[in-house]
């Protein structure tokens, strides 16, 4: 029976992504490599990428947790933020203390608008070569890209010292328990060295000039590894010649994330959640809380005291599995909001979501309701992660 729902889930996955190719989609530096390697390629926010290889979902999944995958993300938006006021200029645009980051650190944060919307969440790290590195999500890089570039023109008119520079680099995220260990043999400085969300550049298995960050979207220990596009065949091949690395596709890093109670952004959190709704609040920095100096901050920084209205939460049911777009009932069947992400959890045997209820059912432990081909199923509110996360923190 569980091997029908993965399945199905994979079958969705993918008619959610692909659109048939009735456009041209942009190819990452690995397109060949995936084809050669049997990946099966749907349409993904323009980009044609594997959404699974030979290995099923569930296998690829598994795999992830229990020994080590990769996965091309290199249709994410890289960008470097060069100059003197560098730092004054992101934080004009995030709600995150950048200024506080250690050399090499990073963290999570979001753009958010002048009404507390979240815009995109990205990773920005203060490196120590001069400038800010910036991932930021593919489904929002052309919006993304104009926002900075708006506040840059602004910036520049005021005599500020800043530039922007939008790299063309693939980007590997290496991912699970035997990570470490693998990296560890194309590396010559120990890679302990290296925490969750910090950040160097090395020469990997003799490729030289990579970014290597220590974060990812599975919720397991794991780097991204910022690689030239002409090296990255080579550097992926090098890292597969170990037993333990197999690749993976969307559909895993899908159900991965999901179970670690990470958002997908247009999904789960988008330009109509803040922060305090979409429980992201410890991304806004004290500093920045106190004075209220980032876009939005008048809306967002008060909700943090009071209610909000609705509130994100996780969900854990048996039986059909939740969708996004599934109504959340409470016990007596009246509406009280929506799944945003949903899956059946290979780990847990057991369907999570995440979605968005009115506040007074978001405490953990309560008994909710699901409507699926309209009958209620009984679900529970979660704590996420629903599976534990492995991050490296030294």
């Amino acid at each position: 029976m569980y091997t029908v729902k993965v399945f199905i889930s994979v079958r969705c996955l993918t008619m959610q992504f692909v659109n048939m190719f009735q456009v041209a989609l942009k190819k990452t530096p690995l397109f060949d490599f995936h084809k050669a390697h049997d990946g099966k390629m749907v349409n993904f926010a323009g980009w044609s990428l594997p959404v699974q290889y030979k290995d099923s979902h569930i296998v690829s999944h598994m795999h992830t947790r229990e020994h080590c995958s990769i996965f091309d993300v290199s249709h994410m938006l890289q960008t470097k933020v060069h100059g003197k006021d560098r730092v004054k200029f992101m934080e004009s645009l995030v709600v995150a203390d950048i200024a506080e980051l250690k050399t090499n650190q990073g963290t999570l944060s979001l753009f958010t608008n002048e009404k507390g919307g979240i815009i995109d969440d990205l990773i920005v790290t203060k490196t120590d070569q001069g400038y800010l590195y910036v991932v930021s999500n593919a489904g929002c890089a052309e919006k993304d890209s104009v926002h900075m570039k708006v506040r840059l023109a602004e910036f520049k008119a005021a005599g500020l010292d800043v530039d922007l520079e939008f790299l063309d680099e693939a980007l590997l995220a290496v991912q699970g328990p035997s990570m470490s260990r693998v990296l560890q043999e194309g590396l010559k400085d120990n890679l302990n060295k290296l925490t969750f969300m910090t950040s160097t550049v090395a020469t990997v298995f003799g490729v030289p000039d990579c970014r290597i960050t220590r974060c990812g979207y599975t919720g397991e220990d794991g780097v991204e590894i910022s690689v030239s596009r002409l090296r990255a065949v080579e550097l992926i091949e090098k890292l597969l010649a170990n037993s333990e690395v197999k690749l993976a596709g969307l559909a895993a890093r899908d159900s991965l994330r999901l179970e670690a109670g990470l958002c997908l952004y247009g999904n789960d959190i988008d330009e109509t959640t803040t922060p305090v709704e979409a429980t992201l609040v410890w991304t806004i920095g004290k500093r920045r809380r106190k004075d209220k100096d980032f876009p939005g901050a008048e809306i967002v920084v008060p909700q943090i005291k009071a209610k909000t209205v609705r509130k994100r939460v996780g969900l854990v049911s048996t039986g059909p599995p939740v969708r996004q777009h599934t109504p959340i009932l409470s016990p007596d069947g009246k509406v009280i909001g929506e799944v945003t992400s949903g899956c059946p959890s290979p780990c847990l045997k057991k369907n999570v979501a995440m979605g968005y209820v009115d506040s007074e059912f978001a405490k953990n432990g309560t008994d909710i309701q699901v409507e699926i081909r309209k009958k209620a199923v009984r679900a529970v509110v979660s704590r996420m992660p629903f599976v534990p996360t492995n991050y490296y923190m030294g």
